[in-house]
């Protein structure tokens, strides 16, 4: 195994957590940190021992070392742009989802990453979650038999669904249900979507953006083998339960049910001066110590050991791809009130465009 050189662009709560799991993996011989607000940069950078910290994330193009970069930095629109010139600069790219904001932005970076044999895949972490793992291999093992059905419903809190909705105007399709479409499109593989229904359904977000933010979504996705699956996501649970994330899976099958609890109430801590608490219950995960409590960190392993031993990638571009085609029909199944059909045109319609 070699050692290779890594970039991290935008060193924010998911970045930070990149740089981190790579400061600590012999696989990565050096690092180098690109962050736009000076005080969060030096502090990563002296945790890590970067050898470069820049706000110019360009500089890190221009270092013939880096073998690969993640790209961390928010709003999402930044996604695209900065991903094309990490991978026409010849840099492998993890990218944090979503892979684009138009279909054929993805496309072009599929097509960049491919002509130029680079690794290109898009952070779907949930899929090193070791109980989504273990959905799809019983799937995968036979035993639950043939897939009939499933449901996944995932919720967050307001707090973060503010924060979320501050800098981008994506749906809680788009930026929460991303995630459970990704995972049940890779247990139904095979198949394809090819109908999509949604509804939205608004609450507190309203209120607390001042925006037409919804609460939560609701998406019906039916395949070309004629499977129909439910996703449930949403963002306006009040503070403090869970910390970040809630999440409860159904999947039926011809020979047996999976029914996976991932709510985070496990753990709970109670206390005089905060009340009742649930540790550990964030989406991504967090650092308890010595130990890595979440599936982000096996995810960034996975991608700097892919580049480093020349595997292949778990997410592809190609399977985000077909994940951000169903959010786009699903916030266009809500717009106009009826079923949106599957492939969609290279880019949304202009009325949706308009409303992003």
């Amino acid at each position: 195994m070699k050692q290779i050189s890594v970039g991290i662009i935008g060193t924010g709560w998911c970045g930070g957590i990149r740089a981190e799991t790579c400061a600590t993996h012999p696989v990565v011989g050096s690092l180098h940190l690109a962050e736009v607000r000076p005080e969060r940069l030096a502090e990563v950078a002296k945790a890590t021992g970067a050898k470069t910290a820049t706000a110019d994330y360009r500089e890190l193009l221009k270092i013939g070392e880096i073998d690969a970069c993640f790209v961390s930095a928010t709003p999402e629109t930044h996604h695209y742009p900065m991903a094309r010139e990490c991978l026409l600069a010849g840099k492998h790219v993890f990218l944090e989802k979503p892979i684009a904001i138009e279909l054929h932005e993805a496309d072009e970076l599929i097509a960049i990453a491919r002509k130029s044999g680079l690794k290109f895949t898009i952070g779907y972490s949930q899929r090193f979650n070791p109980k989504f793992a273990y959905v799809k291999k019983s799937i995968t093992d036979g035993t639950i038999g043939r897939p009939v059905s499933a449901l996944v419903s995932r919720h967050i809190t307001r707090g973060l669904g503010k924060k979320i909705t501050g800098r981008t105007k994506l749906s809680p399709a788009a930026m929460e249900a991303t995630h459970d479409l990704d995972f049940v499109l890779w247990c139904l593989e095979p198949a394809k979507p090819v109908k999509v229904f949604s509804t939205v359904n608004y609450g507190a977000m309203r209120e607390a953006t001042g925006a037409d933010v919804p609460d939560t979504q609701l998406i019906t996705v039916v395949m070309d083998n004629g499977i129909s699956f439910v996703v449930h996501a949403g963002w306006s649970l009040p503070p403090g339960y869970p910390n970040f994330s809630t999440t409860w899976i159904e999947m039926v099958g011809t020979e047996g049910a999976l029914l996976v609890d991932d709510s985070h109430r496990d753990v709970v801590l109670n206390t005089m001066q905060s009340g009742m608490r649930l540790p550990m219950s964030s989406m991504p995960g967090e650092f308890v110590e010595h130990a890595y409590a979440g599936p982000m960190k096996a995810e960034t392993v996975h991608f700097i050991e892919a580049v480093a031993c020349n595997r292949p990638v778990l997410v592809t571009p190609e399977q985000a791809r077909q994940v951000m085609e169903v959010y786009i029909a699903a916030d266009l199944s809500a717009e106009r009130n009826e079923p949106v059909n599957l492939p969609l045109p290279e880019s949304r319609a202009p009325r949706a465009a308009a409303a992003r």
